[in-house]
């Protein structure tokens, strides 16, 4: 399986994915009797986020209804960038046909930052008694490039009232060195927890630099961890540092 990046190569192995069922190249959906796709689940709901070095697993499942029951199905997935996912690993059991990928970002992901984004399912199901459905974007999902981000609160301890300087940076997996490189210009949230709380109240939002980094000053009010929070963009997914905690006198 290879996320495809030439339009050619998509389509020699688009066509070879669905060559089994023969889907019909000029019909975006159809359906012959009563079949019908009724759920799609990717990945257990969640983003799919892939790094620089540990292989994805992950799988989708489709189900649908029909009066003889449902024999098979050809599931792939279509993102930006040309990027197609196609598996041989399909198998359907009742109503519910589970197609299970892989990615290695060192092996699928060559020079391919822009296929990050949102992605589409699309299925074709067939039953035992002939009928079958094919539904182009029967789900969407994000596919995304892993984020990291840091944190360090200090002088420590400090005097209450005094300054503090917050510092971090805000990365992301970049599948063209596979490395993490600084997620620029980003809004990120400072956030502060007073000990014996039990959540983060933010305190400022601040902006990511052209390298990532972050830093900003606030005033020492009481002991408690600090952290950067960052809500996460399509192609990027949403996190938060471990909190740094500061002992103020």
């Amino acid at each position: 399986m290879r996320i495809r990046t030439t339009a050619a190569t998509a389509a020699v192995v688009g066509a070879l994915a669905l060559s089994a069922v023969a889907v019909p190249s000029a019909q975006a959906d159809g359906r012959y009797g009563d079949i019908a796709i009724t759920k799609v689940t990717v990945n257990g709901g969640e983003n799919v986020i892939v790094g620089t070095s540990a292989v994805k697993k992950f799988s989708v499942t489709v189900k649908a209804t029909d009066d003889s029951g449902i024999e098979a199905a050809d599931i792939n997935l279509r993102g930006p960038g040309l990027g197609y996912l196609s598996t041989s690993d399909t198998r359907c059991s009742g109503s519910t046909c589970t197609a299970k990928f892989v990615v290695d970002p060192k092996v699928d992901l060559l020079y391919s930052n822009d296929t990050a984004g949102t992605w589409y399912v699309d299925a074709w199901v067939d039953a035992w008694d002939g009928d079958f459905v094919w539904t182009e974007k029967a789900k969407s999902f994000k596919f995304q490039r892993a984020s990291k981000i840091t944190v360090n609160a200090s002088p420590e301890p400090v005097k209450k009232g005094k300054a503090i300087t917050v510092t971090g940076k805000l990365t992301r997996a970049n599948w063209d060195t596979f490395k993490y490189h600084g997620y620029a210009n980003q809004s990120v949230k400072l956030q502060f927890k007073k000990k014996g709380a039990k959540s983060y109240t933010t305190v400022k939002t601040i902006k990511s630099s052209s390298t990532g980094a972050l830093k900003t000053t606030v005033k020492a009010s009481a002991d408690g961890h600090w952290r950067y929070s960052f809500a996460g963009t399509s192609t990027t997914p949403a996190v938060s540092a471990g909190g740094d905690y500061l002992d103020v006198k």
